[in-house]
């Protein structure tokens, strides 16, 4: 369980990513708003306290690895890995711009602390549980966290994985899937209802649990919990809100790739460093 310190912590890493994040897209003055931000929560817990990690030593093997297969998420990430001290927050600026390092989605080969490149939903999936089983195969004991969109999992490739990873009783693989119930063009539900998520990994042979994705300790727990699991791959549903955070993005249906104005990005983040102020009381 989290220290009333710790939690705290993790709540104020979650705004300061944010505020990085619509900094970081409001600058360039478009891009993928929604989907990074209700992941933000999970990213601060796990860079915040759980993910054996060197940000000095990026390529240290024994490492755990976050594989963020929903890598229109990219921005989020970026904030945490500046927060956390793999390259300047000023780099977040860069964005998408000519010869940033900071591509739209994930790119282990141009971003210092990416560990896998994403994008092509789906793709991201496989290449964890690839990892996972390779760093068995070496007596390596470290964690490979994968971050999937709810859209995402409508790929057959994903099902897949979740099979053989099951088979291979992949208990070091913990994958989250982000819960938010609306992709692209719409709510999940009306394109491709998803169902019970909880109940489908588990008729598969997943260790599956569920908690509110912007709740830092629910996550961590969760987390823990994961981690005593032994024999079985964990998945572990993010009930979630698209572009959580971001006031003039949440509650709207196209808030997947939206334009930001400088105006909304100097609004919002006032309201986000109001936040951290009372947190950090």
């Amino acid at each position: 369980m989290l220290s009333l310190e710790k939690k705290k912590e993790l709540e104020g890493l979650a705004l300061k990513i944010r505020i990085e994040t619509i900094r970081t897209i409001g600058t360039l003055g478009f891009g993928h708003m929604g989907g990074a931000m209700s992941v933000v929560d999970t990213l601060a817990v796990l860079y915040g306290d759980v993910m054996n990690i060197d940000p000095k030593n990026p390529s240290w093997e024994e490492r755990d690895w976050l594989v963020c297969s929903k890598g229109h998420a990219g921005p989020a990430v970026y904030s945490t890995l500046a927060l956390k001290g793999y390259f300047p927050k000023e780099d977040l600026l860069t964005l998408n711009k000519p010869a940033t390092h900071l591509p739209s989605h994930c790119d282990r080969n141009l971003t210092t602390g990416i560990d896998m490149t994403t994008g092509s939903l789906g793709q991201g999936a496989s290449t964890a549980l690839g990892v996972t089983i390779g760093n068995r195969l070496k007596g390596r004991s470290n964690y490979i966290y994968l971050i999937l969109g709810d859209g995402e999992i409508q790929e057959g490739q994903v099902w897949e994985m979740v099979m053989c990873a099951a088979q291979q009783k992949a208990d070091h693989l913990i994958a989250f899937v982000d819960y938010n119930k609306q992709q692209l063009d719409g709510f999940t539900k009306d394109i491709n209802d998803l169902g019970d998520i909880v109940a489908k990994f588990q008729s598969f042979g997943w260790f599956s649990q569920e908690v509110c994705g912007h709740d830092v300790e629910e996550i961590y727990n969760a987390v823990i919990k994961a981690k005593e699991n032994k024999g079985k791959p964990s998945v572990i549903v993010l009930n979630t809100i698209k572009s959580k955070g971001y006031c003039f993005g949440e509650g709207i249906v196209s808030n997947h790739h939206i334009t930001v104005s400088e105006e909304q990005m100097k609004e919002a983040i006032r309201l986000l460093e109001d936040k951290l102020k009372e947190v950090e009381k």
